[in-house]
């Protein structure tokens, strides 16, 4: 997918407005009890440091890996959410996460885009980045973008206005309520919109829209910021089955100039788009390899697929 790439103009489409960042609430601590993590001094007392500014392109994974989590333990009034995850994503790999319920996959996506802060253990983006001491405003400007399992886009509004309230803009505030798109940020859209199948629903408002499509949406939402890292919590889940296979390429065809984390249960699904699947049970990895490899794994198939 090129969402640079200027994609023939909607006619007739006036340019809107932008909008600030949505979420800027600080990480929270699981359990309540542990102190944040020091920080640099040079960012003043207690401050994270100023990675805001970040964009995609400024990740280094010069060593292949673009996500590392080291000994992450998350706990909730005495129950091990992860218990010491360690995990690798190299720049660019489409991986799937499966597992029973409670095995942490959520938790995880939690420490990762800073919903939570991990009792334990390392998160790094890139090389250099340490995710456990940013907020979630700051993990989304550095290039981690996260869809939630149900869908959450501007219902009374277009599809169109719904991107364009997602769109990277630099301005802040109600200096950015005020801006015109230029035509390279429209062509943006455009170009998003053709990749996720909505191009034609241009102007449809986004609560007529079926399941599957507010899904692509919200897709479309995450690439307007320009993620490098992209996470996506049961993106299939109550779709139509031609749905689910418009998501298996739009996966596949993201995979590459992104890196793209799918948590799954449905196993049709992952076969269709896996190259790694890790599986996790009980907060920690239990295997990890081929769909052919876990589908195999006698451990697999005791605690999650012989269910």
């Amino acid at each position: 997918m090129n969402t640079e790439a200027l994609a023939e103009p909607i006619a007739g489409r006036p340019a809107g407005t932008g909008r600030p960042a949505l979420h800027d609430a600080a990480p929270r601590r699981a359990d309540g009890r542990r102190d944040a993590a020091p920080v640099d001094d040079r960012h003043g007392a207690g401050a994270a440091p100023a990675y805001g500014h970040l964009v995609s392109s400024g990740v280094d994974t010069s060593h292949g890996a673009i996500l590392y989590l080291e000994d992450v333990t998350v706990s909730f009034d005495g129950f091990r959410a992860l218990n010491a995850l360690s995990l690798t994503l190299d720049d660019g790999e489409l991986r799937c996460i499966i597992g029973p319920n409670g095995a942490g996959k959520t938790t995880m996506m939690d420490a990762v885009t800073g919903r939570i802060r991990p009792d334990s253990g390392r998160i790094f983006y890139g090389q250099t980045i340490d995710l456990t001491r940013l907020a979630e405003a700051q993990i989304v400007a550095a290039g981690i973008g996260r869809k939630f399992q149900r869908p959450t886009v501007f219902e009374t509004m277009s599809v169109f206005d719904n991107m364009e309230l997602a769109l990277e803009n630099d301005k802040r505030g109600w200096a950015s309520l005020r801006a015109k798109l230029d035509s390279a940020q429209i062509g943006r859209i455009e170009s998003i919109l053709e990749t996720i199948n909505l191009r034609a629903e241009v102007d449809r408002i986004a609560g007529t829209l079926s399941h599957g499509q507010k899904q692509w949406l919200e897709i479309g939402m995450l690439l307007a910021q320009r993620p490098r890292l992209i996470l996506l919590d049961e993106p299939v889940a109550g779709m139509t089955d031609a749905e689910t296979e418009k998501t298996a390429e739009l996966c596949l065809q993201l995979a590459g100039e992104h890196t793209v984390v799918v948590v799954e249960h449905d196993m049709e699904f992952v076969a269709k788009i896996a190259r790694t699947v890790t599986v996790l049970h009980e907060g920690s990895v239990l295997a990890e390899g081929s769909m052919d490899a876990v589908r195999g794994d006698p451990r697999v198939i005791e605690v999650y697929l012989g269910r």
